[in-house]
């Protein structure tokens, strides 16, 4: 049952980078053409990289959150170390 549950939130952790990632860089082009069908300026390309470089901020605050750190991690192994002997 434990292997079903890690699955799933794995699962949801994908799909929570990639909506992560693809949500600003979407919104950010869909104003860009709008900007440009309505005044004619030339804004989807710096609005794309602007777009991409916020996807990849959200994503690289997600994953800090989600991976430990490297001291909690030899802690919780050291604990788990010694409750199963």
């Amino acid at each position: 049952m434990d292997f079903k549950k890690d699955g799933y939130r794995n699962i949801a952790m994908i799909t929570q980078i990639g909506i992560s990632m693809l949500a600003p860089i979407i919104l950010c082009v869909f104003f860009g053409v709008w900007l440009d069908e309505t005044w004619g300026w030339h804004t989807v390309l710096p609005l794309l990289i602007l777009g991409i470089l916020a996807g990849c901020r959200n994503c690289y605050l997600l994953l800090k959150q989600l991976i430990p750190k490297n001291k909690d991690t030899q802690e919780k192994e050291k604990k788990d170390h010694g409750t199963s002997k």
